[in-house]
C-alpha cells in the first residue's frame, strides 16, 4: 500500500501518540500536533514529524494544515483525536468548563475538517477519523458535558459522512471503551472540587473513589495500541467500517445501552454511584 500522509491530533500521549507510532510502523508519513511538542520525541526518533498545536487557536490550526500541504500538496487522513473531560454534576460545573468541552471535542474537529475537505474533495480521495468514545452513545452521571460533546461529535460525523461519500471521503468514527491512559487523571480532584460539597457531593464522592481505584488499579484497562490499531485497519481499508468499538467492556456496556429500556439502564448506572 501506498504511504499516506497523516494528521494525527493529540498525539502526545494515550490514544493518538499510539496511533501515530503505529502508522509510522505501517510505512505512512505521519504528523503528531499538540501542545506539549517534548512529550512527541518518539515519534520524531520513529521518523515522524512533531508538530506545535493548540486545537482551540485557529492560527495553530491553518498554520499546520499549511504546513502539510506545502510539503506534500496534499492531507490524504485527519485523525481527530485530541479531547478534554470535565466531571461535576449538571447544577454545579460552570457553563464555561462546558463550552471549553464543545471547543476543544466537536468545534476544533469540525474546523480541522474544514481545512483539510476542500484538497480531499479536490482529490476525491481521503479519510476523515473522529475518536469519539462509548460516551458518544451512553451517558453516565456527573459527566453530562464531555458525553453531549461526544454524541454531538457522533452526529456530526454522520451527517458529514453522507455529504461527503460523494467525493470519495470516508469518514470513521471510533468508539474506545475503558483505555488505559491518562485522559481521566483528574477524575477524582475535578468531581471533588466541583460537586463534592453540594447536593451531589454523596455520588461524587463515592465515583471519586471508584476512579482512583480504576487508576490505580488499571490491569483490565486496554492498552491504547488496540485503539491504534484499528484506527489503522480503518484508514488502510477500501472501505471502512462507519464506526468501530474497541477495547475493554466496550462492546458490553454499549450492548447494554442498545438493548435495556432507559429507566433500567439508568438503575443500573446509578447504583453503581450510590
Amino acid at each position: 500500500m501506498a504511504a499516506k500522509i497523516c494528521l494525527v491530533t493529540g498525539a502526545s500521549s494515550g490514544i493518538g501518540h499510539a496511533t501515530a507510532l503505529e502508522l509510522l510502523r505501517a510505512g505512512h508519513i505521519v504528523y503528531g500536533a499538540a501542545r506539549r511538542v517534548h512529550k512527541m520525541a518518539a515519534i520524531s526518533e520513529a521518523g515522524g514529524h512533531a508538530l506545535p498545536m493548540d486545537v482551540t487557536k485557529e492560527e495553530d490550526l491553518q498554520r499546520v494544515v499549511r504546513t502539510i500541504l506545502d510539503e506534500h500538496q496534499r492531507i490524504d487522513v485527519l485523525v481527530n483525536n485530541a479531547g478534554a473531560v470535565v466531571h461535576g454534576a449538571v447544577e454545579d460545573t460552570p457553563l464555561e468548563m462546558a463550552r471549553d468541552q464543545f471547543e476543544v471535542n466537536l468545534y476544533a474537529p469540525a474546523r480541522l475538517i474544514q481545512l483539510v475537505l476542500p484538497r480531499m474533495r479536490q482529490r476525491r480521495s481521503g479519510t476523515i477519523v473522529n475518536v469519539s468514545s462509548i460516551g458518544g452513545e451512553l451517558a453516565l452521571p456527573l459527566g453530562a458535558w464531555y458525553y453531549a460533546s461526544k454524541h454531538a461529535l457522533e452526529a456530526f460525523s454522520d451527517t458529514l459522512r453522507m455529504e461527503t461519500g460523494q467525493f470519495g471521503i470516508d469518514v470513521v468514527v471510533v468508539q474506545p471503551g475503558i483505555i488505559k491512559t491518562d485522559f481521566e487523571a483528574g477524575t477524582a480532584r475535578q468531581l471533588r472540587e466541583i460537586s463534592g460539597n453540594g447536593a451531589y457531593r454523596q455520588m461524587a464522592e463515592v465515583m471519586a473513589r471508584a476512579a482512583e481505584v480504576s487508576v490505580s488499579e488499571s490491569d483490565q484497562a486496554s492498552d491504547p495500541g488496540v485503539v491504534a490499531t484499528a484506527i489503522r485497519e480503518a484508514i488502510e481499508s477500501p472501505r471502512p467500517e462507519t464506526r468501530y468499538v474497541v477495547g475493554w467492556q466496550a462492546e458490553n456496556l454499549l450492548s447494554l445501552k442498545r438493548f435495556l429500556p432507559d429507566r433500567e439502564f439508568d438503575a443500573r448506572v446509578t447504583g453503581l454511584a450510590r
